[in-house]
């Protein structure tokens, strides 16, 4: 995109910055993304505590999400390879979303009491799916976007991933006690038909650059680019704070569900609870919080959404404390998708900010895969942790292990840095 065009966008009202098609499209990439990622992290866990599968095994179910953490390895293959029919990105959009629709649906149809091996694989493949259904949309929307709109739509795709989790993670939960679980993965499921129609209606974006002449190429040039651009130095700093910035709130969201449960809290209490408190803290906090990456830029943003990400974090200390009390949980839950929702719109718009349009694809699945790996590694261990410490001290300790990534910031994004803005 040329400086010019971007300086063009940047200069509209805010009105038609936000009410667009390019904010459009972020809508549907952020809620075809997030959906598969609940239901692994949200549903699955709950289905499997409501059947009386242990903390210790449900914890060790985060290793099938590994894929998310190891999907840079694949990526070249998807700025390689394509139909020339569909397009580089709907190539592979279109047959990773079918796959994930028709996964979910078979999901409830197996018994955890019986079948718990085949669900871990299966959570696997939806994990694979999944994963690489994230390449190919990473890489859509970061050359869909101009520079000057990377923060809002950033904040826009992450506000509709987090509202997205709605569907596993409230209207699941209130079908789970009306309906059985092969008809609630069957509901659920076919919301990824959202997905598939994003994918029949949009065109993939005229880079005006052909895509790499061998997979040698696809494989290297991303990595030759991105330290040619910053340095080996800045480079190493910026996958590290990709490491330690979201490892925190990763790990404090990673048993949401069973601490809920365990808290004595019902599937529907969580439901409707979570539906009203989680709707509007999303939507608003994504529009301000992207209006607010426009005035202030991202380097800015990624230090006052990374406090509002601690402050979530006591939040379930407070919960763990006070107990089964709705106004609580209803607080907690709200915070969490405000705050976990800003700090990650912010921390998606870093990652868009230093990938090249042209790499798309292997730079944004490096980056996030950085930032993933720690959450699914340390996410295994959770369900260890709560039960050898409790959860207050749980939460206590992931308050501590944010605080590295939010000192990584003096480094890759001062605050009186060279951003964005314009």
């Amino acid at each position: 995109m040329s400086e010019l065009g971007s300086f063009e966008k940047s200069s509209l009202p805010i009105w038609q910055q936000i009410l667009n098609k390019h904010m459009l499209i972020c809508v549907f990439t952020g809620f075809s993304s997030g959906l598969p990622f609940y239901l692994l992290y949200q549903l699955i866990p709950a289905w499997l505590r409501t059947e009386g599968i242990s903390l210790a095994e449900i914890g060790l179910f985060a290793l099938m999400g590994l894929p998310y953490s190891w999907k840079f390895f694949w990526a070249p293959l998807l700025d390689r390879y394509f139909f020339n029919g569909l397009g580089r990105r709907r190539s592979w959009l279109l047959p990773t979303q079918v796959g994930l629709l028709v996964s979910i649906c078979i999901l409830g149809f197996l018994s955890p009491q019986t079948h718990l091996q085949i669900i871990m694989g299966m959570t696997f493949v939806i994990a694979l799916l999944s994963a690489t259904q994230d390449i190919a949309l990473d890489a859509y929307r970061r050359e869909l976007l101009d520079e000057s709109e990377l923060g809002l739509g950033s904040s826009v795709h992450v506000q509709a991933w987090r509202i997205s989790g709605l569907i596993p993670g409230a209207l699941a939960l209130i079908l789970s006690d009306h309906l059985p679980w092969h008809w609630v993965f069957i509901i659920t499921g076919t919301f990824m038909s959202f997905g598939i129609l994003l994918t029949l209606c949009i065109r993939d974006v005229d880079m005006k650059v052909p895509p790499p002449v061998s997979l040698l190429d696809a494989v290297v040039d991303p990595f030759k680019d991105i330290i040619g651009r910053n340095g080996m130095s800045m480079t190493l700093k910026i996958l590290a704070f990709m490491l330690l910035y979201k490892l925190g709130d990763s790990m404090a969201t990673a048993l949401s569900m069973p601490f809920y449960l365990d808290l004595g809290f019902t599937k529907t209490q969580i439901g409707v609870v979570a539906k009203n408190a989680a709707l509007w803290p999303s939507i608003v906090g994504g529009l301000l919080g992207g209006l607010l990456m426009l005035k202030i830029g991202i380097n800015r943003a990624l230090w006052l959404f990374g406090v509002v990400q601690l402050v979530t974090i006591a939040g379930f200390a407070v919960l763990a404390e006070v107990g089964n009390n709705l106004w609580v949980l209803g607080v907690v839950i709200g915070l969490e998708y405000l705050g976990v929702g800003l700090g990650t719109a912010a921390f998606t718009a870093f990652i868009a900010r230093a990938t090249n349009p042209v790499f798309a694809a292997t730079q944004f699945a490096l980056l996030t895969a950085f930032a993933i790996l720690p959450r699914t590694l340390a996410s295994a261990l959770t369900g260890f942790l709560v039960e050898w410490i409790g959860w207050t001290e749980f939460f206590l300790l992931c308050m501590v292990l944010a605080l590295p990534g939010m000192l990584m910031l003096f480094w890759v994004a001062p605050w009186h840095g060279q951003d964005d803005r314009r």
